[in-house]
């Protein structure tokens, strides 16, 4: 059974910090990553870090937010520095993965953890 699990979600003020953890649990994984989304807003990426620990950031959070791995706790986290009221979201675990080599990759979502910054 594939699990993930979110945590650090919390209310904040502008230009504070959070750090958001992701559990995961599941066969072979090929990429794991954060999404955010706002109300009334589509679901969008964030930063993403894959098997070989290559990571990938959108523009709006670069310099700002670090994603890491933690490969012996399978933990994926996203520390988040700066932060602005338009950072404002759910922000989702994704994990992209396969159940044996050859498979087709799925992609999995945790339940979404709320992050909230006050101007």
């Amino acid at each position: 059974q594939v699990q993930l699990v979110e945590s650090g979600g919390g209310l904040v003020q502008a230009g504070g910090s959070l750090r958001l953890s992701c559990a995961a649990s599941g066969p072979i994984f090929v990429n794991m990553a954060w999404y955010r989304q706002a109300p009334g807003e589509q679901r969008e990426l964030v930063a993403s870090i894959n098997s070989a620990g290559v990571t990938n950031y959108s523009d709006f959070v670069k310099g700002r937010f670090t994603i890491s791995r933690d490969n012996a706790k399978i933990t994926v986290y996203l520390q988040m520095n700066s932060l602005k009221p338009e950072d404002t979201a759910v922000y989702y675990c994704n994990a992209r993965m396969m159940r044996y080599f050859g498979d087709n990759p799925k992609d999995y979502w945790g339940q979404g953890t709320q992050v909230t910054v006050s101007s």
